[in-house]
């Protein structure tokens, strides 16, 4: 597995492993085959973990830690902040204060088990607190040697440079992919003019480039793409043309969708690790063999023409959660 600099001094493996799943959101969850899935990964040369605090709540930390423990290879940790659960509800709040921050970091450390975050995010924008205070509490974490670098989650191009005028991000988290591209038009380049890296998440659309899932696709439950508009019957309909184009460029060249779709993301830029998520072992083996599939120039001309004349049917989240982005 290849490795790629998030910043000027963060490497990681080209791919990383998104564990949100592994607690909550797309179905029941399985710790012991998770800890297989997270022992393949290392193996397989996978070295970035990617959490948060909010996802369970606190179980996938947990489980990360138990993994952690007996783990004995070099493995960079992300995690996040901000945004503040109840077990066992979805209702949420957003808190980026300082106080809050260092109980959550504090919280972080302890169910990680570790003496350092190796990458620390602010996961969501807290209104009420400038980000010029939000970076100086996680400045001082750093200084004490509790975090290795500093994250943003979902960020404006504005919010970036003015936490950066505070102290160095070394990365920004967005979704990006073959249908989710907003970050192509400022917050890509402002990354590259101030030599941040850039961390794409859903990099296969949760699932949908894959094309495991069609218009009417039933999901199990708790899995919360049930009710994400472009999951809705008429735009997964719609949506499924592109998948189609993703397919046949697969079957041409011999890969899956998946390889097809990770391959075009880290053709974009060396700067981008795209953190695909799984809870299966096939899907990891599938992924990680990725890094290693280059596309032809006609391959990518037929995938940019594919992305211009078929607009993507809607929004990446509901109204609600549509208000965390690009914050």
């Amino acid at each position: 597995m290849q490795h790629r600099m998030l910043g000027p001094d963060l490497s990681v493996s080209a791919i990383g492993l998104g564990c949100m799943g592994m607690s909550e959101f797309y179905g029941p969850r399985d710790d012991a085959e998770s800890l297989e899935v997270l022992r393949c990964a290392v193996d397989l040369g996978i070295n970035f973990l990617d959490t948060a605090d909010t996802y369970g709540p606190h179980h996938n930390e947990e489980l990360i830690g138990r993994f952690l423990a007996d783990c004995g290879a070099d493995v960079k940790i992300a995690t996040k902040f901000g945004i503040v659960r109840k077990p066992g509800e979805y209702t949420r709040s957003i808190d980026n204060s300082t106080e809050y921050m260092r109980h959550a970091c504090e919280s972080s450390l302890k169910r990680l088990g570790v003496e350092r975050i190796d990458l620390y995010y602010v996961h969501r924008i807290d209104s009420e607190h400038p980000i010029e205070e939000t970076m100086e509490g996680l400045a001082a974490l750093k200084h004490e040697g509790k975090i290795g670098h500093i994250g943003l989650c979902e960020v404006s191009a504005e919010t970036l440079r003015r936490a950066h005028a505070v102290h160095p991000v070394t990365a920004v988290q967005t979704e990006y992919s073959l249908w989710t591209r907003d970050v192509e038009t400022e917050i890509l380049p402002t990354c590259r003019e101030l030599d941040i890296g850039f961390v794409a998440y859903s990099p296969l659309g949760r699932g949908f480039l894959t094309g495991r899932f069609q218009a009417g696709s039933q999901f199990e439950d708790g899995d919360f793409r049930a009710s994400l508009p472009r999951f809705a019957p008429d735009n997964a309909a719609a949506n499924g043309a592109l998948v189609e184009v993703v397919r046949g460029i697969a079957a041409e060249k011999g890969c899956t969708p998946a390889q097809v779709a990770l391959a075009w993301l880290l053709a974009k830029g060396d700067d981008i690790v795209p953190i695909p998520g799984t809870k299966r072992i096939k899907y990891l083996e599938e992924n990680a063999v990725a890094a290693s599939i280059s596309l032809t120039g006609p391959e990518h001309g037929v995938l940019e023409q594919a992305l211009a004349n078929l607009p993507v049917s809607g929004e990446r989240y509901t109204a609600e959660g549509m208000k965390g982005v690009n914050a």
